[in-house]
């Protein structure tokens, strides 16, 4: 789509998505400067810059027109855990704390340039659901536990470990007023939606519990403070920055780890972000050129002491519902954040840092993929290991080694699982491969009066984490004015818990097109998971499943004769 083919639409959707985004990039600013005494105001500034430089970058550079991108959770979390070691292995060197931001964002963008040039964006897709789901969950349970410091009035910072351990003593000495500040905006951002949804929750309960906060007590509770005015300027010419006796050396090489951590995390996000862009949209981003621009964004921000982010599904989303579909959407939204950078910075400095508290425990609480955890009971064990494992590691420990311990649990595992299938007499195209084009054998008998008024979809091999992405694109061939589908599933061996939300995912959308799908010849594991996650009977009834393909055709028959 051409960048002037929306204006109205990128308009709109640009500045609602700017809307959404102010109090999200203030938030997560000021939970990356957590660990430096009186750090808010330089985080709130560092979250905005970032914001709307990344935001403006990523969009006219990547590969996803309707992509909105910004700072994150993920991203923030490991932003915080550098600034905090930054601080603590300075002595306390707001000098050594910027650089090091800086430096770190810039290297996360050269690594993620370097990505889309040798094409590693397609990889992405390998990555287990089980794997994302213990990840995400981990992302959103550290920023709960972050932002119950701030809730209550208090400071927290170091390991996850120190800070659970903190939790009593920060309770113990709570600040109501800002506790109640706190609850009041998680109130507003769950109830206003049920007034009106035009209007983004978060906003208003910035804004609502704000202009609260101007009547109560001065110094009863905390605040942002007043923020730099004007346009942000590089790092090496700021004013909390001196470059004197600095060992670079020892800098640059600091900063390379964690802008690897940065770029791995921000792609894959990013990439996440993409396909939900995609699936709404029904476009097809190309990923590559997508890292390319996020790499740009990153590097730019960084270079004038933003906060680096990734695409921001939250904020995507909000663009499209409301008409954003080009680049022009995404850099709309960078130039309003720079509007209010400039215009409104005297105003932001009254939020209370609970408020902004408030906010992030609501970001936290929907990253957590409280379905994969009602479904522990019931995918195959690995899966849940797998999920177990980089949930505890990406809390405990840290967020890039829990995907690469997942990926590796995983990959074993299946390796396991393809074995014990091939030993049970499947082959190995039988394993790899779907079949979407020629009929089988028993379909040559199907009756005329049936078979123009039914589209049969052929699925042949496991449908697992590798392979979901052929899947779906198989599934994606099915026309759109078919109002009977059959799937056949008499080849495929085996459904792992990736492959079973996205069976899941493609025949509710067949369903929501007015499609009626019948399922035919499901062999014993993967009607075991079916039916264990209730895909059978609350997606597809039991009568709607058959043993035989010519038992499915009789009962089209009798069904269209009626």
């Amino acid at each position: 789509m051409k960048l002037f083919s929306n204006v109205k639409g990128d308009l709109f959707g640009g500045v609602t998505a700017g809307i959404v985004a102010l109090p999200l990039a203030l938030a997560f600013g000021i939970q990356a400067f957590s660990a430096v005494p009186d750090g808010a105001s330089m985080g709130a500034y560092v979250g905005l810059t970032g914001a709307m430089l990344l935001g403006f970058f990523a969009a006219l550079f990547g590969g996803t027109h309707s992509q909105i991108s910004g700072p994150t959770g993920p991203m923030t979390v490991i932003t915080a855990t550098l600034v905090s070691g930054a601080w603590a292995s300075s002595g306390g060197s707001l000098s050594e704390v910027f650089i090091s931001m800086a430096l770190a964002a810039i290297f996360c963008g050269l690594f993620q340039i370097l990505f889309g040039i040798i094409k590693i964006g397609k990889y992405v897709r390998y990555i287990p659901y089980p794997v994302l789901s213990g990840f995400m969950s981990g992302i959103g349970v550290i920023i709960i536990l972050q932002q119950l410091y701030p809730l209550v009035g208090g400071s927290g910072s170091g390991s996850m470990v120190d800070q659970l351990a903190g939790l009593p003593d920060a309770f113990g000495s709570t600040n109501l007023t800002a506790l109640l500040l706190g609850i009041g905006t998680v109130v507003i951002i769950y109830l206003f939606p049920l007034i009106t949804k035009k209007v983004p929750s978060t906003l208003v309960a910035l804004i609502v519990m704000t202009v609260i906060s101007l009547f109560l007590p001065k110094g009863t509770f905390s605040v942002i403070g007043e923020i730099p005015a004007g346009l942000p300027v590089p790092f090496f010419a700021n004013e909390h920055v001196s470059l004197e006796g600095l060992n670079w050396g020892t800098i640059l090489i600091a900063a390379i780890i964690p802008g690897l951590t940065l770029a791995g995390l921000g792609s894959i996000d990013t990439l996440l972000t993409s396909v939900v862009a995609d699936n709404i949209t029904k476009t097809k981003h190309n990923s590559n050129q997508e890292l390319i621009g996020q790499g740009i964004g990153n590097a730019v921000a960084g270079l004038f002491c933003g906060l680096p982010g990734a695409g921001a599904t939250m904020r995507t989303v909000v663009n499209v519902k409301s008409g954003g579909r080009t680049q022009l959407s995404g850099m709309t939204h960078a130039i309003l954040l720079l509007a209010i950078m400039l215009g409104l910075g005297s105003v932001v400095q009254y939020v209370p840092l609970s408020v902004l508290a408030g906010i992030l425990l609501t970001v936290g609480w929907g990253i957590i993929d409280f379905k994969g955890f009602k479904d522990l009971v019931k995918i195959p064990r690995a899966d849940a290991v797998v999920l177990i494992v980089v949930f505890l590691v990406t809390v405990f420990v840290d967020l890039l080694t829990a995907v690469g311990i997942g990926m590796v649990i995983a990959c074993v595992l299946f390796m396991k699982r393809a074995s014990d299938l091939v030993e049970g007499g499947y082959s190995s195209q039988e394993l790899t491969n779907f079949d979407k084009e020629s009929p089988w054998d028993d379909e040559h008998g199907m009756p005329d009066t049936v078979a123009h008024k039914i589209y049969v979809q052929r699925l042949n091999g496991p449908i697992f984490f590798g392979t979901i992405n052929k899947f779906k694109e198989v599934m994606q061939t099915v026309p759109a004015d078919a109002k009977i589908v059959i799937i056949r599933m008499r080849l495929v061996s085996f459904m792992d818990q990736s492959g079973l939300y996205a069976m899941e995912e493609a025949i509710k959308d067949l369903q929501s097109r007015g499609a009626q799908v019948l399922m035919t010849i499901i062999q014993p594991q993967p009607m075991y998971m079916l039916k264990n996650m209730k895909l059978i009977p609350e997606v597809v009834p039991e009568d709607h499943t058959f043993p035989t393909f010519e038992a499915c055709t009789e009962y089209l028959r009798n069904q269209l004769n009626k």
